[in-house]
């Protein structure tokens, strides 16, 4: 990955300012721009540190900080081009592997009969088979278990659409018992630094009534608000955007990008197109995931955004499926990468989108 050449973050400005006439449009409508530069003035005692872990103190005296935030969602992040240059070192590689291989033969191992089963039974895929959560968040609360335990083995394009296709078909029977819980949302939280409690490799689904999840709900006004006020598709356009500043490639059809306002670290979008269902995001993901592993990520979270099942009288004609993932950094790391900051304010970024696009396209 770059470090020093290429385009970065801290030039977005400037980019923004030299797009095309329709993207540059797009991109103000959708995000507001800003920097500033952070000082300080270190005492003498602190500078051969500062030179070891930043390469020199002039690094460290004036850092331009980025602020990008999204006028629609009003989703926001800071970047900081002195994180984002700092080098990664994954330490927890080992401890990594050696807890996967400990955890063999887990409830999972033989989810037949450690796990319970749905009231509607169990799906089967090529690939996996459903449990029903044991510990439930939603009424409807399944789990998708894979048949391979290592969550980081390989996974190609036909594995994941098969998952996605068997977690889906769960969904429908679930739907089929009660036409009411329409409203379904998959979650992939990859080893306990993401939130997985098992190691064991697994995907968990839910369907919820009455409305959609908050804040899926919340993008389908605003995208609907968007299209009121400007005549414009708040998805395509936000494509544009970032397409335009060389954040994007296709794959496979599906639309896949860098985010510009990541809720955390390295968050990549990948968008489909209205009617499609996720099978259709399946060659994207694998290729997102492969590029993570590259970069020595083995701890995202993913989540889908999907349409209701069934017509619930809104309108969902705008609602592309699409999946959003993220790293959640090195499971060595015993500081939180989720603070106060995060939680109530904006997120703080070190990873450069621009960096990341170069990763994901390879």
């Amino acid at each position: 990955m770059k470090t020093d050449t290429g385009p970065s973050i801290a030039d977005l400005e400037d980019r923004i300012a030299a797009l095309p006439p329709e993207a540059r449009a797009a991109a103000e409508r959708i995000f507001a721009v800003s920097s500033t530069v952070g000082r300080l003035d270190p005492p003498a005692e602190m500078r051969d540190w500062i030179t070891k872990q930043f390469g020199s103190v002039d690094a460290v005296l004036a850092q331009k900080i980025v602020r990008v935030t999204n006028l629609v969602t009003l989703e926001g992040a800071l970047f900081n081009d002195l994180r984002a240059h700092r080098p990664v070192e994954v330490k927890g590689a080992d401890e990594v592997r050696e807890t996967i291989d400990r955890s063999r033969n887990d409830p999972f191992c033989h989810p037949e009969t450690g796990t319970p089963a749905d009231t509607f039974g169990r799906i089967r895929g090529d690939h996996g088979v459903t449990a029903s959560n044991i510990a439930k968040y939603d009424g409807y609360h399944g789990v998708l278990v894979f048949d391979e335990h290592d969550p980081l083995a390989p996974m190609d394009a036909e594995t994941i659409r098969d998952r996605l296709l068997t977690s889906r078909r769960w969904a429908l029977a679930a739907n089929e018992e009660d036409p009411s819980a329409k409203y379904y949302f998959l979650i992939w939280n990859c080893l306990w630094r993401a939130g997985g409690s098992i190691v064991h490799g697994h995907m968990q689904m839910t369907v919820t009534r009455g409305m959609h999840y908050p804040r899926v709900e919340m993008l389908r006004r605003h995208s609907l608000e968007y299209d009121e006020q400007y005549g414009r598709d708040y998805f395509d356009d936000l494509w544009l955007v970032h397409d335009a500043l060389g954040l994007g490639h296709e794959r496979d059809g599906a639309r896949v990008f860098a985010a510009l306002a990541p809720i955390k670290e390295s968050e990549v979008v990948i968008l489909g197109r209205p009617g499609e269902d996720e099978t259709s995001l399946a060659a994207a993901i694998a290729g997102v995931i492969s590029a993570y592993r590259k970069q020595g990520v083995v701890s995202y979270n993913l989540a889908l955004l999907l349409p209701p099942l069934s017509a619930d009288g809104s309108d969902w004609r705008r609602f592309p499926p699409h999946a959003r993932l993220v790293d959640r950094g090195d499971p060595a790391n015993k500081t939180s990468d989720i603070g106060g900051m995060e939680l109530y304010a904006a997120s703080v970024v070190a990873a450069d989108p621009f960096r990341l696009a170069e990763v994901l396209r390879i």
